[in-house]
């Protein structure tokens, strides 16, 4: 016997998705990218004594190391506190590192102050609604193609891949390109 729930509709958001300023994005000055969901696919896997083994995309990564050559410095927030994300902190020279934060807007503030940066010269990639109030006001939001809904719709760019497979290094393509430094970025590759 199949038994239907009464669930009210899902609620809007707030507003259509805010549209790419690109003279904007020459102000911005940090790149911040939540962890779980956005650099990794979100698993938790622990191994036999409980310790957190976290999967990273190589080319991620390096899209990472490309944002710090064109001027945007990269960092790291995320709800977890996890050795491996220091770890890859670490193997990246990413020196902006929040962990722990189960609420980010605070933390996020408090760094952006401690840069003396104001919200619109941060990026911002996040997958779920506790990075949202981060998305809605910084200067470039984007977000995994396996984000939820509700992020979809303030984010400025929504990735056609999945977190932890190519949807980071995917945004900061995009961030680049519409900065104009794509180009002058590849000419290293081509010597």
């Amino acid at each position: 016997m199949a038994c239907a729930l009464n669930l009210p509709p899902p609620r809007p958001p707030r507003g259509p998705a805010p549209a790419v300023d690109s003279a904007a994005l020459g102000r911005v000055k940090l790149f911040l990218f939540d962890v779980d969901g956005c650099l990794t696919d979100g698993g938790i896997t622990l191994d036999h004594e409980g310790r957190e083994i976290k999967t990273f995309d190589a080319q991620d990564g390096h899209g990472i190391k490309m944002l710090a050559r064109a001027g945007a410095a990269p960092g790291f927030i995320t709800g977890r506190s996890s050795p491996a994300v220091l770890a890859r902190a670490k193997d990246l020279s990413v020196e902006h590192v929040i962990i722990g934060a189960k609420r980010k807007l605070q933390p996020w503030l408090e760094l952006l102050a401690g840069l003396g940066l104001a919200p619109d010269e941060c990026a911002y990639m996040g997958d779920d609604l506790v990075d949202i109030p981060i998305l809605r006001r910084c200067g470039f939001a984007c977000c995994p193609a396996n984000a939820r809904d509700e992020v979809k719709a303030v984010c400025h760019y929504a990735a056609g891949r999945s977190g932890g497979k190519g949807a980071a290094r995917e945004a900061i393509e995009v961030f680049l390109r519409l900065r104009g430094q794509w180009e002058k970025l590849l000419e290293r590759y081509y010597e």
